[in-house]
């Protein structure tokens, strides 16, 4: 197999100037794969604008929801809500040929290969509280002191779960199954909008932001399977960390106020693999 798996997220077609980097997003080879690890954008049809888009360029389009995707905008037609939504929008990655969470875990044979890429879609349960605090309630009160509170407390529904923690845990409990049931011999590229483990999120400038950032339930997902490479977003700040020996790659566009300050290209693809990772995973 020729080309690159590459990988983005954080795309937020709503932006104009954001619009504009994935109309000009194209592979680099005609086997190129793409990673999107969430947050294309809010509105059910720009979401389906983008991936049909990203879909028709490249080989393969692997989409990893974020909490964008899963609010309920007052002005969308498509006014499904919690896990309603999700399936909706799995139905219409599976209509454009996207690989989704609920599919089968795609194998990646090219450069860097074989390894197994695992779209998750795991969220948070309010595990990374903010400074101080022991419980969800403190860490909430926290950020609403604070001004620092996420928009999903007014736009992301667990419908038909009673809160999102628990839609949270149904979540983990499913996809720790799928991964254990992985045959153990192809490495695993894991991907998830929120970073696995709570450290990408201590360089926040506002820590109390962290609550929506992910779950401790999947702090050891990296150790526990032959994970290669984990690949994430959300917190738009794009970089390489390693943790226990695993890279872990942001790989965020993020909004036109934060990626003109910076010096590298908006949009620029990150390829997955390095040389000689899958085997290094394996050991």
């Amino acid at each position: 197999m020729s080309g690159t798996l590459f990988a983005i997220s954080d795309l937020h077609v709503v932006y104009a100037e954001n619009r504009r980097i994935v109309q000009d997003m194209r592979p680099h080879d005609d086997g190129d794969w793409l990673i999107v690890a969430g947050d294309v954008g809010e509105m059910f049809a720009d979401i389906e604008w983008a991936l049909g888009l990203l879909s028709s360029r490249f080989a393969k389009v692997i989409w990893a929801p974020g909490n964008h995707e899963l609010w309920t905008p007052r002005d969308d037609p498509a006014a499904q809500r919690g896990v309603a939504r999700y399936e909706k929008l799995v139905d219409m990655c599976r209509g454009l040929g996207v690989s989704t969470p609920e599919d089968d875990y795609p194998v990646w044979t090219g450069a860097g290969g074989p390894v197994r890429v695992a779209p998750l879609f795991v969220g948070y349960d309010y595990s990374f509280r903010a400074p101080g605090t022991s419980t969800k309630e403190e860490s909430l009160a926290y950020a609403h002191r604070t001004g620092i509170v996420c928009t999903d407390e007014v736009m992301l529904f667990p419908d038909p779960y009673p809160d999102r923690e628990t839609w949270c845990a149904a979540r983990v409990t499913y996809t720790e199954a799928r991964l254990a049931a992985c045959a153990p011999d192809v490495p695993l590229v894991l991907v998830n909008h929120y970073p696995l483990v709570r450290e990408p999120t201590r360089v926040l400038w506002h820590p109390e932001f962290a609550q929506w950032c992910g779950t401790e339930r999947t702090a050891d997902w990296h150790t526990r399977f032959p994970v290669s490479t984990v690949i994430y977003g959300h917190l738009h700040i794009p970089r390489t960390t390693w943790y226990d020996g695993v890279r872990f790659e942001e790989v965020s566009v993020g909004y036109p106020r934060e990626w003109r300050t910076r010096s590298s290209e908006p949009g620029r693809l990150r390829p997955v693999l390095l040389a000689g990772a899958a085997d290094a995973a394996t050991r």
